[in-house]
This record gives structure tokens, C-alpha cells and sequence, in this order.
């Protein structure tokens, strides 16, 4: 009898008390601890972690626009006044490379505008239209070189290497670096993660150490010699309000945690995560494959929205706030968790479900909102577009294979496949042989 795919039962809490986020198994399939915390708790301080947990979809949104009291300032990134495992990691980028500056995603009103602006222009609608012939090349190229196998792992012969060839075009790197690359944000990731030794952060330094050293010369050539590509905007503008572009330091900043990860990680755990949803519900498959006209712009948002690859941020609170009955001090962490909002019965009809109909799947927080809306939407939108219109032109019918596990790697903040086996039957074209 063959194996019939399913993921494991899920960890249903029964009270608040059984509620944990930090835990694997919980990561693993975090939406009933969601439920329970959107309904009981949607202001929950995790006893673990001590960070404040916000859950319901219209608080997220009062938080959002309120950037003065929610602040994207980030401890980690501040090495003013770093001491213990902070000051190591400073000691590892001074000693061996360039201790990172503060992030886009990380900075607040008025240096976030203005840092922003030189971005912006880099994805203005035009330039997205641009670049719309070489997503859709890509994605076709990377699909002739496994469709006669009938096989495939996804993640790595398709949903990684899509989005990461197309910033590499935007960024100035080599394509046949791009798993150097991958290397070292799978890195960058690892490193944020919970309970780590202090040989394993360091390794996760030094590899991102090794891509500071990598794209330094990229940094200096492009001064010299401005190409017309986004990083050589980013190296060359010069920021009104400071007077200056930004610095060797900030540079290495914007290219691993708003670039590379931002920027090509979240599409690529978002395709796989979508073709995961198809995988399991040949319904939705059928339906999107008759008329992906109509429904693939709605499955693409709803991929987004159930997925969630980026599960959750957090914020700072620069005052004492009350929500909910529970005050949350001044310094305080929170996390909003987007993944929670995207499920919020109270904003989605049947939010569990992929609804090729969904007037408002667009609704979804899963690109954030408000003044740190995510700058990179518009291109991702058009690489999950053509990653799922391809497979659709080029398959007639798929399974996921019996091998998988359909494990994700544990991570407080995003949401990642590592691998999806698949097997299918590839359409026949026209002209080919009958």
C-alpha cells in the first residue's frame, strides 16, 4: 500500500496554561496555539521568552501605523553598549570583518523614509514591469532542466534558486554563486534562532563574515564604476538628509537581513509552502489548473496569507501600553504575529481554508503594512505569479512523494521548507511528440 502523505498532528494547547510558541513542535504547526491565544490571550507575554505576543489582526494593524510608541529599533542590532555574547559577536565583525550598521527594517521615522526613498525607486512599478520577461524566463529555464525526470526537489531545483537569481540580477553577484549565497543566509537564519552555543553563533557570524568579504570588492568596483544596477544605487546615492551614501557597514547590513533574506528566503519558503497547499488539496490544483487566468492572483495571496513566511516581527515599546486589559511596560519586546492575523475569523471566512474566491485574500499582513510595508512585495508577488504559472503550464498532474517528511525548520520568526519531494506527469506541448 503506498505511504499517504500527511504532516503530523499538530500540538493543540488545551489552556493557556499548555501555551508555548518556543518550542519545535509547536513551530512545526503553530496555528492552534494561534487560535487559542486570538481568542483567550491576544496580548500574551510568553513566560519563555518574556516577549510580548499580539495575535488578533486589528490590533496588529493599530500597531503598525503606530511606529512612535512601536519602535523597529532592535536591540541586537545596537553594539553601543554590548556586553556578554553582544560584545563577543562585535569583537567577531571588528576583528574579522565590518560590524553590521542598522538594518532598513530596523530603523525608524524620519532616517527609515529616507533610507527608504533610494529603494523605492528601484521598485516602482515600471522597473517591476521591467524585470516581469526575466522572472518568467528564469523560472521557465529552471523547469527544462528537471521536467523530463518527472521528479523533483522543489525547494532546491525551483523555489530557491528563482528568487534567489533574480536579486543576485538585482544585486550584482554571479549566478553561479547563488548557493554560496543561499549558504550563507541559511546561515544568517540559523543564527537568530534560540538556544544556540556560543560555537554554533559564531560560526553563523563568520559565514556571514565570509559574504561581507565577498561583496566588499563588489562595493569598491561599483564606486568606481556605477553599472545601473540596484546595489550600485545603494552604494552611490547619496541621502539628502545626511549628506552622505551609506557606509561600508550599512551596506553589509542591507545585504544579508533586507536583501538577500528578506528579498529572496521569504519568496522562496512561500512557493514551496504554496505547492505544499496544492499537494494537499488536488481540489484547489484542479481548479486553479482549469482557469489560472481567474484564480492564480487569488491563490498567490492566499498562499501568502496561510503560509506566512515570515510567521512574526518584533517591535519595541518606547512607552507603558495598554491592550487588552495587559499593560506592556516601556523597553518592552513584542512580537506581531502575522500568522496569527492572517487566520483572524473575525477578518477571514474560514481563514484555514485556500479560497481561489476570496474577495479580500489581498488583506493579509503577510508584506506587513503601514510605513514598514515590505518595499519588495510588488516583485515578490510577481515571482510567486510566474513560479506557479509555469509549473502549471508545464505539469499536467503532480504528487507529493512518499519520502516527505514535511518537516520546517524551527524558527521563532519565519517559516521554512527545507526540501518537498514531487512527482508528475509533464504536459504534453505543442509540436511534441505524440
Amino acid at each position: 500500500m503506498a505511504k499517504v502523505n500527511r504532516m503530523a498532528d499538530p500540538v493543540c494547547p488545551r489552556s493557556l496554561d499548555e501555551a508555548v510558541l518556543a518550542d519545535p513542535e509547536v513551530l512545526e504547526c503553530p496555528y492552534p496555539t494561534y487560535d487559542l491565544l486570538r481568542e483567550q490571550a491576544p496580548v500574551w507575554r510568553d513566560p519563555l521568552t518574556g516577549i510580548f505576543n499580539i495575535t488578533r489582526y486589528e490590533d496588529l494593524r493599530q500597531i503598525l501605523r503606530d511606529t512612535d510608541t512601536f519602535s523597529n529599533r532592535r536591540p541586537g542590532e545596537d553594539f553601543k553598549n554590548a556586553t556578554g555574547t553582544a560584545r563577543l559577536v562585535h569583537d567577531r565583525y571588528r576583528d574579522k570583518g565590518w560590524v553590521p550598521g542598522i538594518s532598513l527594517a530596523g530603523r525608524d521615522d524620519p532616517e527609515h523614509k529616507q533610507m527608504r526613498a533610494m529603494f523605492d525607486q528601484a521598485f516602482t512599478a515600471g522597473k517591476i514591469k521591467e524585470m516581469d520577461s526575466f522572472v518568467e524566463q528564469v523560472a521557465g529555464q529552471l523547469i527544462d532542466g528537471f521536467i523530463g525526470d518527472g521528479h523533483c526537489e522543489f525547494v532546491g531545483q525551483y523555489a530557491a534558486p528563482l528568487p534567489l537569481i533574480v536579486i543576485c540580477r538585482q544585486m550584482g553577484a554571479r549566478d553561479e554563486d547563488i548557493w554560496r549565497i543561499k549558504e550563507w543566509t541559511d546561515a544568517w537564519i540559523k543564527g537568530r534562532g534560540f538556544g544556540l552555543t556560543e560555537e554554533e553563533l559564531l560560526w553563523s557570524i563568520d559565514k556571514e563574515i565570509e559574504a561581507q568579504h565577498y561583496f566588499q570588492p563588489i562595493f569598491e568596483r561599483l564606486r568606481r564604476n556605477p553599472d545601473g544596477t540596484l546595489l550600485s544605487a545603494l552604494v552611490n546615492t547619496v541621502i539628502p538628509e545626511w549628506g552622505r551614501p551609506l557606509t561600508d557597514n550599512e551596506l553589509h547590513a542591507e545585504m544579508m537581513q533586507d536583501t538577500f533574506v528578506g528579498g529572496s528566503e521569504t519568496t522562496t519558503n512561500a512557493i514551496a509552502g504554496g505547492l505544499m497547499l496544492l499537494g494537499m488539496n488536488k481540489d484547489v490544483w484542479n481548479r486553479l489548473k482549469s482557469d489560472p487566468d481567474r484564480y492564480l492572483k487569488t491563490f498567490c495571496e492566499e498562499v501568502v496569507r496561510l503560509e506566512s513566511p515570515v510567521q512574526g516581527l518584533t517591535r519595541l515599546t518606547t512607552r507603558d501600553v495598554e491592550m487588552h486589559g495587559v499593560t506592556i511596560p516601556q523597553g518592552s519586546i513584542i512580537c506581531i504575529r502575522f500568522a496569527a492575523a492572517n487566520r483572524d475569523p473575525e477578518k477571514f471566512e474560514c481563514p484555514g481554508q485556500v479560497d481561489l474566491e476570496r474577495k479580500n485574500a489581498g488583506a493579509h499582513l503577510g508584506f506587513s503594512s503601514g510605513t514598514h510595508h515590505c518595499l519588495g512585495a510588488p516583485l515578490a508577488r510577481r515571482e510567486l505569479y510566474w513560479a506557479f504559472k509555469t509549473f502549471i503550464d508545464r505539469v499536467e498532474d503532480f504528487r507529493l512523494a512518499p519520502e516527505n517528511t514535511f518537516r520546517h525548520l524551527p524558527n521563532y520568526a519565519l517559516r521554512i521548507k527545507t526540501t518537498l519531494f514531487v512527482e508528475f506527469t509533464p504536459r504534453q506541448q505543442p509540436g511534441g511528440p505524440g
